[in-house]
Formats: structure tokens, C-alpha cells, sequence
């Protein structure tokens, strides 16, 4: 449970930080740049040109597709019905429609189910959730940012989008093996994605602004933590009659809490950046006790 207790250590450094005034205002911006720009790319490079395909695993591949699509079909109206503000609808569709199904989901699945369903994980993680995060990710991110942007500039967003550019690559690389100190390289840099990650979520996290923002975080974390993967038991199990260790590992990476790269994302387009980093802070936490429920749920299905 190293990675967990990681988790706790960088989101901690980043709230102590700020309180202790030693780094500037300006720190988040600096982070999530270097995030974008640097540690996501080499996260895609890395994992997307060593991933091992599987046709069994189709249903892992569209969960997360799945879980975001519903997201902007629950939020979009809801956000209509509550008087949400637009970039408020664009932060509950990008951390409550994507999960952390890497950092926090790999070591969950370990300790739950075995290492031997770590490739589950990986194949939600790549082809799902960082999948998403690069294409209707960003486009959402555009859509509910301030400011009005034609078709032309949406796409070119898109495309310059770095980790995007980074799958792109990452595919094209596919046949070509890559030298071990590349991958060295690469691996050292990824890593760099969550502390950083972490400790910019917790120099923005702010209690006190929990009050008004009390309603969204509510809707956000109950689609996250227990409708995204009641719905996906439904779908797989109850319709397709699908079954087995890998769906029940599939619907446990469907309740895993918001994805810290979707925040990011989400604070870089001013989406709200107070409840991103409330979703995310609280998210995290409860999703142990959310996970432990899903798990013995799964057991008894």
C-alpha cells in the first residue's frame, strides 16, 4: 500500500505549502504545466507502446467511455435544473465522468483481487479513462471554458493537445522496441505525474469552500463512487449477461474516485477549480470505504 500512503504524503505537502505561504500563489499553474507538457506524454509513450491487446477485454476498453458519455448525460441537464454554471457543468463531467483507475486503481485491484488482474487495470487505464481524457476530455474542458471557440479551433486543440500527440505517437512507435534507457527515462518521468499531481490538488483544496459548493460535490461524488458502477453492473451483467473475475474487476475500476489528471485538466481550463480540488481530496478517501462496499458486493453477485 505504498501508493496509497504516497498519496496521502503528496496531497498533505501540497495543503501544508499553502498555509505556510512558502510557495507562491502561482505553484498550481506551474505544476499542471509541467504535468501536461511533460509528465502525461511520457505516462502515454510509456504504457500505450508496451500494451498487450485483448478482444476478451472489450468490456474493460468501453467502460470508461461509457461512464463519461452518461456523465454528460446526467450533468448537462442537471446542470439546467440546479442554475450550475457552465464551467461548473464542465468540471462534474470531467472528474465525475473519468476515474482514477491507474494510481489509486492498480494497487486497489492488487490488494482486492491479485496481482494476476493488474493487465484488467492497465487495459481500463490506457485504452479507457487516458483514452478518454485525451479526446472528449479536452473537448469538454474547451466547450465549458470561458470564451467562444469555432470548430477549427476546437480540433486544433485537440491535436495539440500533448498527451494526445504522445498517444499518437506512442501507437506509431508500437513496432519499434524501445531502448532500455528510454524506457528508464520514461518511466522516471511518469512518475513525477502523481506527486505533482497530488501536492497541486492539495495547495488549492479549501475547506471553507465546501458550503457553496455543497451541492455539485454531492452530485458529482454519488455519480462517481456509486451510480457510474451500479450502471456499469447493469449493462454488463444485468443486459449483456456478462460475468466472471474481469467484469467484477471492470465495475470495481468503474468506482474508483476522480481521476487527478482529469482535475488537472479541469483547473487548467478554470473549471471550477474549487470543487475540482474538493472532488478530488474528498473523493479519494471515501472511495476506500466505497471500494471495500463494492468489493463485497461483487462477491455476493
Amino acid at each position: 500500500m505504498a501508493n496509497i500512503l504516497l498519496l496521502i504524503v503528496c496531497f498533505a505537502a501540497g495543503m501544508i505549502l499553502r498555509r505556510t505561504g512558502r510557495f507562491p500563489e502561482s505553484t498550481p499553474a506551474a505544476l499542471n504545466g509541467f504535468i501536461i507538457h511533460v509528465s502525461l506524454p511520457a505516462v502515454a509513450l510509456l504504457h500505450i507502446h508496451n500494451l498487450r491487446l485483448d478482444l476478451s477485454l472489450v468490456y474493460t476498453v468501453a467502460m470508461a467511455w461509457l461512464l463519461f458519455g452518461a456523465a454528460w448525460l446526467l450533468f448537462r441537464p442537471a446542470g439546467r435544473l440546479l442554475g450550475l454554471s457552465r464551467e461548473t457543468v464542465g468540471a462534474l463531467i470531467l472528474v465525475g465522468g473519468l476515474g482514477n483507475t491507474s494510481f489509486v486503481g492498480l494497487p486497489m485491484i492488487e490488494a482486492f483481487y491479485g496481482k494476476e488482474f493488474l493487465g484488467v487495470g492497465l487495459i481500463a487505464d490506457q485504452l479507457g479513462s487516458f483514452l478518454v481524457l485525451s479526446t472528449l476530455g479536452i473537448l469538454t474542458a474547451t466547450l465549458h471554458s470561458s470564451g467562444e471557440l469555432s470548430a477549427r479551433q476546437i480540433v486544433r486543440k485537440i491535436l495539440y493537445f500533448p498527451p494526445f500527440q504522445a498517444l499518437v505517437l506512442a501507437l506509431l512507435l508500437r513496432p519499434v522496441p524501445f531502448h532500455p534507457w528510454a524506457v528508464t527515462v520514461l518511466q522516471k518521468v511518469g512518475d513525477t505525474l502523481t506527486p505533482l499531481a497530488l501536492a497541486s490538488v492539495g495547495f488549492q483544496l479549501q475547506l471553507a469552500h465546501m458550503k457553496g459548493e455543497l451541492r455539485p460535490l454531492s452530485l458529482g461524488l454519488c455519480y462517481k463512487l456509486l451510480l457510474a458502477p451500479a450502471l456499469v453492473a447493469l449493462l454488463f451483467v444485468a443486459l449483456c449477461g456478462a460475468g466472471g473475475k474481469v467484469i467484477q474487476v471492470t465495475i470495481f475500476e468503474a468506482a474508483m474516485a476522480p481521476m487527478i489528471s482529469a482535475g488537472i485538466i479541469a483547473v487548467d481550463h478554470r473549471l471550477n477549480p474549487p470543487l475540482v480540488s474538493l472532488m478530488i481530496g474528498i473523493g479519494i478517501p471515501l472511495s476506500f470505504l466505497t471500494l471495500t462496499g463494492w468489493w463485497w458486493l461483487l462477491q455476493r453477485v
